[in-house]
């Protein structure tokens, strides 16, 4: 049984990491806690770097364009997704990750576009899959385990060709799907990456587990797997949303999507409740490419609900 509050923690959750970290992109460890030393203090939500305050970046622009395609099409239609995210890079947004701008822009279909892509470059680990993927997390979480694996598998292959992309989303996706049924993810890990391909299970028996540190990461967090063990690694270390999202910009790095996944996740354990207001009430996602719509809070909640239907 998934919790309403769960799974709107998890999409608000996301989406407000995302939009704290955003302004501190690229930035050196440290930058975040020397601004804001107490979270009492507030104003964290602050803005910069061509952000507005409370402004969601390409992460959560296409998580949105990936929920609102699983409602309108009624499940899972990945030619309808790629068009979608096709359409919204045509824009010109404000944000986009290198590679899925090569991987939407470079003519080729949908089924094509990431194969080729990881074929000429020969580097396609990114976290560009995992940033987005808390609205498709909640979607298929009832409906078990490996469904919510495959599906994770599949959305991530519109743009990203390597397999260490697809493992690192489906293993969030299962975290998130223990979480939202009450159970605890980081309890589980050990047993989830049984689930994952023998091609990688070692990468991320590596940065999953309790002893490691984001220090020890021999890759920059813009890669899959580090993304993917410092957000659990500030989930496991904090006890509260809005400690483990803190730590999680704390890195320095790829700040914004760090703390989305950490949000997603932590949202999903804690609830909508336990994300602090000062930090949800700016908080707004343009969707360049769709009509000019801006989501907010509201919006985001009852999307979040509708997925868990």
């Amino acid at each position: 049984m998934i919790d309403n509050q769960r799974a709107a923690g998890a999409v608000v959750g996301s989406a407000a990491g995302d939009a704290l970290g955003a302004p501190f992109e690229f930035g050196p460890a440290g930058a975040f806690s020397s601004r804001f030393p107490a979270s009492a203090l507030g104003g964290e939500m602050c803005g910069g770097g061509g952000w507005e305050i409370g402004e969601a970046t390409d992460d959560t622009q296409m998580a949105v364009m990936v929920a609102e395609s699983l409602l309108e099409r009624g499940g899972l239609d990945l030619p309808d997704i790629f068009a979608r995210f096709q359409r919204w890079a045509a824009s010109e947004p404000k944000d986009i990750g290198l590679q899925t701008e090569d991987v939407l822009t470079n003519g080729m279909p949908w089924d094509l576009a990431a194969a080729v892509h990881s074929q000429v470059n020969l580097r396609a680990a990114g976290n560009g899959s995992l940033m987005r993927a808390a609205t498709s997390a909640v979607y298929f979480a009832h409906d078990g385990r490996q469904a919510t694996m495959d599906a994770a598998r599949k959305i991530a292959a519109l743009t990203h060709g390597d397999g260490a992309a697809w493992e690192g989303t489906a293993i969030f996706h299962e975290l998130v799907r223990l979480a939202l049924e009450g159970d605890d993810p980081l309890a589980s890990i050990p047993e989830v990456l049984t689930h994952v391909s023998p091609h990688h299970r070692e990468r991320y028996e590596t940065v999953l587990a309790p002893t490691w540190h984001p220090d020890d990461a021999t890759e920059v967090n813009g890669a899959v797997w580090p993304c993917l063990g410092s957000a659990v690694w500030a989930v496991r270390t904090t006890t509260s949303f809005e400690a483990a999202v803190r730590v999680a910009v704390d890195l320095g790095g790829d700040t914004d999507t760090v703390a989305a996944v950490t949000g997603g996740l932590a949202g999903a354990m804690y609830g909508l409740d336990a994300i602090p207001t000062r930090w949800t009430e700016p908080l707004h996602v343009p969707l360049p490419g769709h009509g000019g719509r801006v989501l907010r809070l509201p919006e985001l909640i009852d999307m979040a609900h509708r997925l868990a239907v």
